[in-house]
């Protein structure tokens, strides 16, 4: 708990009993079957202590950088604490609402942090003065959970300093179609980039995700970093979720949650939202959002709560993106509770 923010508080902790879930922002169906087949085949080699050489190959060769510039982790959440390990930040500042995992890294490893929080008029979207110029540790999400707001890559851009290290939590960027702001693989001085597969492939079980930095950066991280941290199957995906298949695979993937979104938005009606949500989820406000949370809950649907990101509160709910048909059912409950 952080000045009354529960940031140990994730949405698996919303799901069970049957509910169907619009909580765990994993897209549905997944993981596909030729991925399982792959990750299956790997475990004849579980005896064998893992080698990465070949994963971090794919993905540098999925994001066109060298593989020095290449991190495995066992999710985005290792990263986060390999984050507050090895760098002795003066000044940690974190843009908020955002995924709380990377604030309660670097408080759980002694570090004072500050936030900027956007706000709800400015469509959540990031002005980069608004960012503290002595920070020399800044964290952001892009898209960001829980408001699905795409930040401009020449905006954060902006917040690069020779002297800072920036880190862009691109955790959803498979999600957008064409990850047109993406910085994976650019060339800026103290960028660190996060990538998970958790979400478009629905690994959250097998944990896996990288990181891409500068080769000095991924080697003070990877200084901090127990030894053979991936397993050989969560290696095994790390491989096949880069190849040109996979790769097709998300962005059909991409173009099909913009199209699901679109329905979800319509068919809860007039609900404020803020920003332009391009995420696999969206954040509302609705007055009495924590009475009808549990009201969802006790017609089978769980939802996200928005109160345990700092800059939101009870009234505040994020909903993940599904198929159609889940959405009609859902939104007949929400209308009922609502209208």
């Amino acid at each position: 708990m952080a000045d009354g923010f529960d940031l140990d508080h994730h949405g698996d902790l919303e799901v069970g009993d049957g509910l169907v879930d619009l909580a765990v922002n994993v897209r549905t169906g997944t993981p596909p079957a030729w991925l399982v087949e792959e990750i299956t085949a790997s475990l004849s080699d579980l005896a064998a202590y893992p080698r990465q050489d070949a994963a971090v190959a794919a993905v540098a060769a999925r994001h066109g950088v060298s593989p020095d510039r290449v991190l495995l982790t066992a999710g985005a959440a290792e990263a986060f604490v390999l984050i507050a390990r090895a760098f002795r930040p003066r000044h940690s500042v974190v843009v908020h609402p955002q995924f709380t995992e990377p604030e309660a890294a670097l408080r759980s490893a002694g570090h004072v942090v500050d936030r900027v929080v956007l706000r709800p008029e400015d469509g959540f979207v990031l002005d980069p003065r608004a960012v503290p110029a002595d920070a020399d540790l800044v964290v952001i999400g892009n898209p960001t959970n829980p408001t699905s707001v795409l930040h401009r890559a020449d905006d954060l851009h902006e917040l690069a300093r020779p002297d800072r290290i920036l880190v862009v939590d691109e955790a959803f960027m498979d999600a957008v179609p064409g990850e047109p702001e993406s910085l994976a693989g650019a060339s800026i001085p103290g960028l660190v980039v996060i990538r998970s597969l958790t979400k478009t492939w629905g690994l959250a079980g097998l944990r896996v995700g990288y990181v891409l930095a500068a080769a000095g950066l991924v080697e003070q991280l990877a200084a901090v970093q127990p030894h053979w941290p991936v397993s050989t199957p969560a290696l095994a995906a790390a491989i096949a979720c880069s190849n040109e298949r996979a790769v097709a695979e998300a962005a059909q993937a991409a173009l099909d949650i913009d199209r699901q979104r679109v329905h979800l938005l319509d068919s809860l009606g007039p609900v404020p939202t803020y920003g332009v949500p391009r995420g696999p989820f969206v954040l509302v406000h609705v007055e009495g959002g924590a009475v009808l949370r549990e009201s969802l809950r006790e017609r089978g649907f769980a939802v996200r709560r928005g109160d345990t990101f700092p800059g939101l509160g009870p009234d505040w709910l994020r909903i993940a993106v599904r198929p159609e048909d889940v959405t009609d059912a859902f939104a007949k409950v929400w209308r009922d509770l609502t209208t």
